[in-house]
């Protein structure tokens, strides 16, 4: 009888770390802006969704009327800085796996970010 409850608490510990790992291993593919896309005023898409580390975010929009920069600090993001070094973005379909911690993108054509085009997503 011993030995029965010794298996099934093996058994109920293994689906439990099976269940923890394929948790961890699913990364989430969010579209930013939802059927929008990038665009301006997109801050708000954020509000309800919980985002992890690992997560994909994917930033859709017309190559040649937008890009994303990917910033390091919040005041890049707050004053539409783009620091030299900066990764940028430009396909139109860009996809970027989140950190955990804030996560901060912007548009760099002129006029854009100031116009509302920036996002900034924590990652737990």
């Amino acid at each position: 009888m011993g030995q029965g409850k010794g298996s099934a608490f093996a058994i109920t510990l293994l689906l439990c770390i099976f269940l923890i790992q394929s948790e961890i291993a699913q990364a989430k593919v969010y579209t930013v802006g939802d059927a929008l896309g990038w665009t301006f005023n997109v801050n708000t898409w954020t509000k309800g969704k919980i985002f992890r580390a690992g997560d994909i975010i994917v930033f859709k929009y017309p190559r040649m009327a937008h890009n994303v920069v990917s910033l390091k600090n919040k005041v890049a993001y707050n004053w539409c800085l783009k620091p030299k070094g900066s990764k940028v973005y430009q396909t139109g379909k860009d996809r970027i796996k989140l950190v955990k911690g804030y996560n901060y993108f912007i548009c760099s054509y002129p006029g854009h970010c100031k116009a509302g085009m920036k996002i900034a997503i924590k990652a737990i």
